[in-house]
């Protein structure tokens, strides 16, 4: 009779436990899941994982030196929150070479860069990843991604690379022009100020924000090129723009524009079939291409 009643308090734990897990629900983030949980989690992404890419680097003289890292994310979880997918853990090995004569930028070389997304990349196919989204905060991996994505052509793969590319419709453009008080910047300005606002506003620092210039000096001007040096010439200080008229407003209704498009590419991604035919087809083709069709 005791045996029977200890398998009946077991059996009413585990519906329990079964019943909580369900209530609270898979988590987003790759390190938060369990094992077992990991692979109900492939299934519910259908496939699909998110990469928020940033970098080390400073921002100004009142943003903290992740701040890439920790805005991306967040875009990339609340995305995730809204239409299921998981997202990988925070990613800092991207391209940051014109800061290294700043304090705490971590500058990683060419090949590590590389090597780290691809064996990444590698790593979530062999999991089970089958559509990878890379999510990216910080403007120095604008030219790094592209080629990387067009790279994965070179041998075939069994997931495919997406970068997702936000857009702004005249209306969105208009609203935040009037929210703004300022009409330059792009880096720890009065937008990116406003998102650390939301995001951590326990280490963004008003107070400092007026304590360096991140006014454009003009210091190159070549005709029809681009230098190495360009962003250097314009904000040694590595500070372009005011973040001192930063506000809460502002920020969130950035971030949920971002989100908003992100979840748009995620259930896209997810009822797509095309990618994946035309990469098999394309990798097919590669290895005898005397027999493509002409």
């Amino acid at each position: 009779m005791k045996h029977i009643s200890t398998l009946i308090v077991i059996f009413i734990i585990m519906l329990t436990g079964t019943a909580y897990a369900q209530q609270e629900g898979i988590p987003v983030k790759w390190e938060e899941l369990t094992g077992p949980d990991f692979i109900e989690a492939v299934k519910k992404a259908e496939g699909s994982c998110l990469i928020p890419i940033g970098v080390l680097e400073k921002h100004g003289p009142h943003l903290p030196i992740g701040t890439d890292v920790m805005d991306v994310r967040e875009i990339a979880v609340r995305a995730a929150e809204k239409e299921y997918v998981i997202v990988f853990p925070e990613y800092y090995f991207g391209q940051i070479h014109e800061a290294k004569h700043q304090p705490g930028t971590v500058a990683y070389s060419q090949e590590l860069q590389w090597k780290m997304l691809q064996e990444t990349c590698d790593e979530l196919g062999r999991n089970g990843i089958k559509n990878i989204i890379l999510v990216n905060g910080h403007g120095g991996n604008r030219s790094f991604l592209p080629y990387f994505i067009q790279s994965q052509l070179a041998s075939p793969r069994d997931y495919a690379v997406i970068i997702f590319e936000p857009g702004r419709d005249p209306e969105t453009n208009e609203k935040i022009r009037k929210m703004r008080k300022t009409t330059t910047g792009g880096h720890a300005d009065e937008a990116e100020t406003s998102e650390m606002l939301v995001n951590r506003p326990d280490i963004t620092h008003m107070d400092r924000a007026n304590e360096q210039s991140g006014e454009n000096l003009n210091r190159l001007n070549l005709p029809y090129a681009s230098t190495s040096i360009d962003w250097y010439s314009m904000y040694p200080n590595h500070y372009a723009g005011d973040g001192s008229p930063a506000n809460v407003e502002l920020g969130e209704f950035l971030i949920e524009d971002k989100v908003g498009q992100l979840v748009e590419l995620i259930r896209a991604v997810k009822k797509d079939d095309t990618v994946h035919a035309l990469l098999k087809e394309f990798y097919n083709q590669s290895e005898k291409p005397l027999e493509t069709k002409q």
